[in-house]
């Protein structure tokens, strides 16, 4: 059965790491320059690549100890919490530029299945050990319900991906990233927190 409580959680915090992400710039920058269904149709493959494989870490995770389990856990939050915040002071014109060299590559009369691949592509490279296939990694061994979490990792990225290609722009003019990540930063503090009392008390 899915768990709707676990699924919005996992949406939640897995949307607001990924806000400001070098993946959000990639999706927003191919957004400009191609049909955003097109881009959409490769990113959102390549997410739900990466959410495999951090559930099959996050399962991996599981079989520690539920003490030392909960003190992994509480270690990954407080350092995604670090990563999240100096991410949110980063400028992401290496990932634009990067974003913009491959959206160059391809003609620009090209067709659907050129445009998918480089945002595949794109993604795919970008994510490896990124901070939400970390923290979805983490939230999969925290409940141990793979299928709940995984839906809402998949959702919370995808929404971050629709919201850069259709206007992320518009969007970063009326909410500052810094203020995203630091909100971010502060919700993993208090889990890293909790997970810790709870490694603690045993």
């Amino acid at each position: 059965m899915l768990d709707i409580g676990i699924i919005l959680t996992v949406f939640a915090l897995v949307f607001v790491a990924e806000l400001p992400d070098k993946t959000a710039i990639a999706s927003l920058v191919l957004g400009t320059r191609f049909p955003w269904i097109w881009v959409f149709a490769g990113t959102g493959a390549a997410f739900v690549v990466h959410v495999l494989v951090a559930l099959a870490a996050g399962q991996l995770l599981h079989l520690l100890p539920a003490q030392l389990l909960e003190a992994v856990i509480a270690v990954l939050f407080l350092l995604g919490a670090f990563l999240i915040w100096r991410e949110g002071q980063d400028d992401d014109e290496d990932e634009a530029d990067d974003a913009e060299e491959a959206a160059t590559s391809v003609a620009d009369g090209a067709g659907f299945w050129k445009v998918a691949s480089v945002g595949f592509g794109v993604i795919f490279v970008a994510e490896w050990g990124d901070l939400t296939q970390i923290m979805t990694a983490n939230l999969a061994a925290k409940y141990h319900d793979p299928l709940s979490v995984g839906i809402g990792a998949v959702l919370g990225l995808w929404a971050v991906s629709l919201i850069a290609l259709l206007g992320g722009r518009t969007l970063l003019k009326f909410l500052p990233i810094k203020w995203i990540t630091r909100a971010a930063a502060v919700v993993m503090v208090v889990l890293g927190i909790l997970s810790a009392v709870n490694a603690i008390r045993g």
